[in-house]
């Protein structure tokens, strides 16, 4: 007897690989017959497993047709790029064969095509059923779409401008030209709209045309901003004008094409001069918004992501030495921009006036990167976790980060390759050398404090460790509400004890955060809205070449410019996590 009941108890926990497969053949065969001591166990697995086929095999259907939406939007801009470049290059470099009106035309052709589809967009694909179930709560922060308005804004008054110069030139222009700009306005005041409306939206219809619309969109601004950095013939035109006005009061005859009326052109020509750089950077932002947005095609989130109500708003929590030294270098930058500008606006700018600009840069620079040195160890010394969950618009902020710091930092190179090459020994050029060295430390060290802050968890999503630790190890029992309570509170009490206090090195990170976002606000401001000593010192432009430096300036400092402004949002968002 114990060994026939020890035999059936033994053989089934270990049946080889060949009796499974001869025992499923007469299992077929019987079909119905199959009694449930048989059937119990293989067919649950096998429905199951037949399930999870089934809807792997969707997974995978729906991410392949999204990976090939992806790729031929992004072979469709790259095809869009290619032909607007080869157009700019052959302008550039055998201006005989194809003129700047010829870009005009092919740019306005791509305005016109990005600008019906913006309006289908926002007609058509966004008002049908289910067309928008996400929203995405990290794309399109508002200081973000405050700069695409106020830059937008610029860029659309800089066209009136540049129609004010050429109306006022018509007898010896052509009258077709008056058609670019009015394009180009129309096309950038739909965009700046739509951008502002929709740039949280993860689109779930139509996903194939608005990944091809948003590259297309995303081409134009590209092309826009290669054309406004490479193009200097508006500004040739009005330095050729200058010259023969000079001439034509010294007595000597000119054929230039003069104004009719000096003072109005003189507006539009200040006018047009002062806001060139607010293009460029307008383009850089929508491209990478419209970035964001193709990313966000097809995307579902989750249902618990949304807007963050526990973030808690912007207060200074007691910080006094940061703002301070903050304010101190933001009075003392408009100062040092008011003399600059009042100086400019005469027919020379005297030396001491860039020994000013550029000895006002060597001062602060250091203390920037002296407190980013600290606060990123600071961040080695803290206690909270390194957020590691995937964040497309995190990642895209690094990005564009490191990308941005390429137009300072190259600036800056030339410009050290230029100075050591000619005359390093004279004050101006010392400081211009000092200036260009501390620009790339503290590009380097800024950049390493923001990404470091920007992959630490916000204390806002920190859970309490001794609460959660115990529902883990102790699941909440049923009539034990009086006991639940209890550990809530003590958990709250605990993490308003560790966290809401602030301890020193919240303090610290809080104090550099302030005082680095003033400095960048200031250092966004003095070239966004100013003449650039860069290009009026001369000492580059004489080494390089006028229209090689003039390239080199306009790649530059629009990126500069925006690496100012997306340091201030990331500084932020490092203030607020701290």
């Amino acid at each position: 007897m114990p060994a026939q009941s020890s035999a059936p108890v033994e053989a089934p926990p270990t049946p080889s690989a060949e009796a499974q497969e001869t025992e499923a053949v007469p299992t077929k065969e019987d079909g119905g017959n199959v009694g449930p001591e048989e059937t119990g166990a293989p067919s649950l697995p096998q429905q199951k497993s037949w399930l999870v086929r089934h809807f792997s095999l969707l997974l995978r259907r729906d991410r392949q047709a999204q990976k090939a939406g992806q790729l031929f939007s992004g072979l469709l801009a790259l095809n869009v790029l290619f032909l607007g470049g080869a157009f700019i290059c052959s302008m550039i470099f055998n201006n005989v064969a194809v003129t700047l009106g010829d870009v005009w035309i092919l740019l306005a052709v791509l305005k016109a095509l990005s600008l019906l589809w913006l309006l289908y967009y926002t007609a058509v694909t966004t008002r049908r059923p289910h067309a928008v179930l996400h929203r995405d709560p990290h794309a399109g922060p508002i200081w973000v779409r405050g700069s695409l308005v106020l830059f937008g804004s610029c860029t659309i008054c800089l066209n009136i401008f540049r129609m004010g110069y050429d109306v006022s030139h018509i007898h010896c222009k052509s009258e077709l030209e008056l058609i670019f700009p009015v394009i180009e306005i129309m096309f950038m005041g739909v965009q700046t709209g739509v951008l502002w409306k929709h740039c949280k939206d993860c689109v779930q219809v139509q996903t194939n045309l608005t990944r091809c619309g948003l590259m297309l969109t995303l081409a134009t601004n590209l092309l826009l901003w290669v054309l406004a950095v490479t193009n200097d013939s508006m500004h040739r035109e009005i330095e050729a004008e200058l010259s023969a006005l000079m001439e034509k009061f010294s007595g000597n005859g000119t054929n230039t094409c003069l104004c009719l009326n000096a003072t109005v052109c003189e507006v539009f020509r200040k006018g047009y001069l002062m806001l060139y750089p607010f293009s460029t950077e307008y383009c850089l932002i929508c491209c990478a918004v419209l970035f964001v947005m193709w990313k966000n095609v097809g995307r579902r989130l989750a249902a618990h992501v949304g807007p963050h109500p526990s973030t808690p708003p912007f207060h200074l929590h007691g910080a006094i030495f940061g703002p301070l030294l903050g304010l101190l270098a933001l009075v003392a930058g408009v100062c040092v921009f008011v003399l600059f500008q009042i100086e400019a606006s005469g027919p020379a700018i005297a030396r001491q006036y860039f020994t000013l600009y550029y000895a006002f840069y060597v001062a602060v620079l250091p203390a920037m990167s002296l407190a980013c040195l600290a606060g990123t160890a600071i961040h080695g010394l803290e206690e909270r976790e390194l957020d590691t969950l995937k964040n497309p618009t995190r990642s895209l902020d690094v990005v564009l980060l490191m990308g941005a710091a390429l137009g300072q930092v190259g600036i800056a190179y030339f410009s050290i390759v230029a100075i050591v090459a000619t005359h390093p020994q004279e004050l101006l050029n010392r400081l211009i050398l000092a200036y260009s060295l501390l620009l790339i430390l503290q590009h380097i060290a800024q950049n390493l404090f923001i990404i470091e802050g920007l992959h630490r968890r916000p204390l806002w999503e920190v859970p309490p460790q001794g609460l959660a630790a115990k529902w883990e190890a102790e699941p909440p029992r049923r009539g034990s509400l009086l006991e639940l309570g209890q550990d809530l509170r003590r958990a709250s009490l605990a993490y308003i004890h560790s966290y809401s206090h602030l301890n020193w090195k919240r303090r610290m990170l809080k104090e550099i955060s302030l005082f680095l976002i003033l400095c960048n606000i200031t250092l966004w401001m003095m070239p966004a809205f100013g003449i650039h000593p860069e290009f009026e010192n001369g000492l580059e432009k004489d080494f390089y070449g006028y229209r090689t430096w003039f390239t080199i300036v306009n790649f530059g400092l629009p990126l500069g410019v925006f690496y100012r402004m997306h340091s201030v949002g990331g500084l932020v968002e490092v203030y607020l996590g701290a």
